[in-house]
């Protein structure tokens, strides 16, 4: 089954965000953790995504999360995986270890076990980090099983992208202005 099958707002959205991308000659790359590359999927289903889309680098574990974005084991003891500071630490190292203009970050708990009182199941951080050194995040709780938190995950993240995108920050993009 396509991912248009399966998620035709994400394939929609997907294709919105390459053509803003594209216009604007910026490229990105996506951290994910309970979206498990879903993210990365919904976008390289788009034809031409290798224009605008470099990687994807899925964390699940805590220990991807240190080795493989530099997320601090103090952050992680302190604020949890599932906390608006590690989403920031992911998208700012994911931003480091890359030449990409802008990435995003997702990390929470899709369900149906993992929920406490304090993060119960549906919530979902969010981080968009920019090469002028700006970085933008969210903490939501969506509602529904986990194939449904999961896909609101792809939704934030990809709309997200494209309300930063519209405001049309100013950071050095990799391909010269005209």
């Amino acid at each position: 089954m396509s991912e248009q099958s399966i998620y035709p707002e994400a394939a929609t959205l997907a294709k919105q965000l390459g053509e803003v991308l594209l216009a604007k000659g910026y490229l990105i790359a996506t951290a994910e953790s309970c979206t498990g590359g879903g993210l990365a999927y919904a976008i390289t289903a788009i034809p031409g995504s290798s224009t605008w889309f470099d990687r994807t680098v899925v964390t699940y574990s805590n220990e991807a999360k240190k080795d493989l974005l530099g997320v601090s084991q103090a952050t992680l003891d302190n604020e949890g995986a599932v906390s608006v500071a590690t989403a920031i630490e992911m998208a700012e190292g994911l931003l480091a270890r890359s030449k990409v203009d802008i990435t995003v970050a997702i990390t929470g708990i899709a369900g149906p076990e993992g929920g406490t009182e304090e993060k119960p199941v549906g919530t979902v951080c969010f981080a968009w980090s920019l090469r002028n050194g700006n970085t933008l995040s969210s903490s939501v709780k969506f509602d529904g099983d986990r194939q449904q938190v999961r896909h609101l995950s792809i939704l934030m993240a990809i709309q997200g992208l494209l309300e930063i995108l519209e405001k049309d920050p100013p950071f050095n993009s990799r391909v010269p202005a005209d």
